[in-house]
């Protein structure tokens, strides 16, 4: 999940209807319902991990960071970029974001960090909650159509067919698992946000996606490849509270 804050989406005149958990699905609203619905009672609650945060420069080089993740569902994400003692990060907690380089604090500021609703906190918290961030986020709930992706076919909520300049969000059909999400750039309406979740694996009950690609106009830019994952991990509540960033790690004391 990226957490760049450079970061980190069809219309029909007839309804798409087709039955997931006994629902039938029609808009953006009903897809979002039935993804809560099928894993609500399944899904883990927590997630640490470690990834390998991969910059794709314009010169073809390339650089890795490892970094840290722990996340708490709903809400709640704590990175860590490069090793703790360096004091880089993020802390998203509840719709704000505060980001952190070498100690020093940036924020909080409002974000809703739609990576995180669509991939995780849609399949824990109470939908309508979902659905008031989704469309709070500008994303259009009424259209809804379906397309293949990667050989499987997808609802896309949020542009007609053929639109990829709209925000709009793509759920794979079969699984209900959020794969594609299409934004404009928050500072920048000219430029095109393309983030993909890949390489799904069974994790606990419920599902992550192993692999993050995200393209600007076409061109992929970063990537992140989790590795040591791990499903229902307890926290002490100090790791997402960002005045004690600089005193808690994932990987030592932030664990319980």
């Amino acid at each position: 999940m990226r957490c760049r804050v450079g970061l980190f989406c069809l219309a029909v005149s007839s309804c798409v209807a087709v039955p997931a958990n006994s629902q039938e699905i029609r808009d953006g609203q009903g897809l979002l319902r039935a993804m809560h619905d099928r894993y609500k009672d399944s899904w883990y609650e927590s997630v640490v991990f470690k990834e390998n945060a991969i910059t794709l420069n314009a010169d073809g080089t390339s650089q890795t960071e490892v970094w840290d993740e722990a996340l708490e569902l709903p809400g709640k994400l704590r990175i860590n970029r490069g090793a703790a003692s360096e004091g880089n990060g993020f802390v998203f907690v509840d719709g704000t974001l505060t980001t952190f380089q070498k100690g020093k604090a940036t924020g909080p500021r409002p974000f809703v960090h739609m990576l995180l609703v669509l991939g995780f906190d849609v399949y824990r918290q109470d939908s309508r909650a979902t659905i008031d961030q989704v469309k709070g986020q500008g994303f259009d709930l009424a259209q809804i159509h379906e397309e293949k992706w990667d050989g499987e076919d997808v609802y896309v909520v949020g542009a007609a067919k053929g639109d990829l300049k709209s925000k709009q969000f793509w759920i794979e059909k079969k699984r209900l698992l959020f794969v594609r999400l299409i934004a404009p750039d928050e500072h920048d309406a000219t430029k095109m946000h393309d983030t993909r979740f890949k390489d799904y694996r069974k994790l606990s009950t419920g599902w992550i996606s192993a692999r993050v690609e995200f393209y600007v106009d076409g061109k992929n830019t970063f990537n992140e490849d989790y590795f040591a994952i791990e499903a229902n991990a307890k926290f002490d509540q100090a790791l997402f509270d960002p005045l004690k960033f600089n005193e808690t790690s994932i990987s030592t004391g932030g664990r319980k």
